[in-house]
């Protein structure tokens, strides 16, 4: 183990044991919980250690900065020492989910800084680590909440009255009202590059540690509701019933033969039922559909084919349907100019991803870049999420690169 490595591993081992479930070996760091408010205190502590104050913008998102903050407004290639270079993550998780999804890029940043220290680099653009908040979107609903609010990409209001599943708001878990877009600290960045791990086996099979992010596939969440009558399981003959979880079950079937038609992907993992009762007919279902594609058409007709045939199989169950979205995210394609040059900065190989991301929110207002550390297993949102401390250390090498050639040249 190299001494980079180690140093990455006694870093690890501090978070590691926080919002870790005993019983599955996953995480529960949902936004703003207790596990995920003790990993922001973690960072506000690396940050003082090192030196570098940080922000906050009111939406929940943190910015640690080396280097002095810069207030000149936008830069879009003006004279050194305009501009700041933005990198981190997120700390939350989906439910049970790995260990790796979000932390290692904070984790890598703040290491990064370290490495361009000790080599005694020194910045001429700020460089800010970033911890945004509910990325996933497993508490309030909408993945990237934070990035979104930042870059305006969703209304404070909207924001502010999103709940979770006890019925806690966002402003309420918050705080306060969230301030929504700010374009004075959008305006510092002029440029965003997030380390991840790999949600994938790409990397296993190039036989490589790190990968640089060419695109993000257009994705979505959409909300099926399904309203039938709540009924005996004991005493309703099968013909009478009107029952919402056989169109709901019809549905999620549905969803997979379309997406495979497609060679897209749609995910069911979340449903909802009432009464819930092991002897009652529901008298609703809600299921959620996750739907991505390589391409916005692909995408659009994927949704549409799924609701067309729900809508149908309840006109036959004698159930009511409501399609809401949720939210969507466009095909994200990064900067071309910005991660050629890091490829070949890194010597790595440039891959797309199916997985939504900060950086695929900010990217539609500065250059952006994704930076992908090798995952053994290719699995992800999951205890087996895993990389190995050398690989992790060669993503900390790799990022620190890519900092020194934005903010130190």
């Amino acid at each position: 183990m190299s001494d980079l490595a180690g140093r990455f591993r006694e870093l690890w081992d501090e978070i590691a044991p926080v919002g870790r479930d005993a019983g599955s070996g996953g995480y529960l760091r949902y936004a703003l919980t207790p596990p995920e408010l003790r990993l922001r205190e973690w960072f506000r502590a690396q940050a003082d250690l090192r030196g570098m104050p940080v922000s906050g913008d009111g939406n929940g998102n943190l910015f640690a900065w080396w280097g002095e903050p810069n207030t000149g407004g936008p830069n879009t290639g003006g004279p050194a020492g305009t501009g700041a270079v933005l990198t981190g993550s997120h700390f939350d998780s989906v439910p049970h989910g790995g260990a790796y999804d979000g932390p290692l890029g904070i984790v890598s940043a703040l290491l990064a800084v370290d490495e361009l220290r000790a080599a005694g680099v020194t910045p001429v653009r700020p460089v800010v680590v970033a911890a945004f908040v509910e990325e996933e979107g497993a508490r309030f609903g909408v993945p990237c909440l934070g990035s979104r609010l930042l870059t305006g990409e969703i209304d404070a209001d909207r924001a502010a009255g999103l709940r979770d599943a006890a019925g806690v708001s966002f402003a309420e878990a918050l705080g306060h009202r969230p301030a929504g877009a700010d374009p004075a600290l959008l305006g510092r960045f002029t440029a965003f590059v997030e380390l991840h791990i790999e949600q994938g086996r790409a990397l296993v099979d190039a036989d490589a540690p790190v990968a640089v992010g060419s695109a993000i596939w257009p994705h979505g969440r959409w909300r099926f509701e399904l309203r039938g009558e709540g009924n005996h399981a004991g005493t309703t003959r099968m013909g009478d019933r009107r029952d919402p979880m056989l169109t709901f079950a019809f549905t999620v079937l549905a969803a997979n033969k379309e997406a495979r038609l497609r060679y897209a992907h749609a995910t069911v993992g979340r449903v909802a039922v009432e009464p819930n009762a092991t002897n009652a007919i529901p008298s609703t279902v809600t299921g959620w559909l996750d739907a991505r594609a390589a391409a916005p058409d692909t995408l659009h007709d994927l949704v549409e084919a799924v609701r067309a045939k729900a809508a149908e199989r309840a006109r036959r169950d004698g159930t009511e349907l409501t399609v809401t979205r949720e939210s969507a995210t466009p095909l994200v394609t990064f900067d071309g100019g910005l991660a050629d040059r890091l490829a070949g900065l890194l010597g790595a190989p440039v891959l797309p991803t199916g997985a939504g991301h900060d950086a695929g929110v900010l990217a539609a207002h500065l250059p952006t870049a994704m930076l992908f550390v090798r995952n053994p297993t290719g699995v992800s949102h999951s205890p087996a999420e895993s990389a190995t401390d050398d690989d992790c250390a060669a993503g900390v090498v790799a990022l620190a690169r890519v900092l020194e050639e934005l903010a130190c040249h």
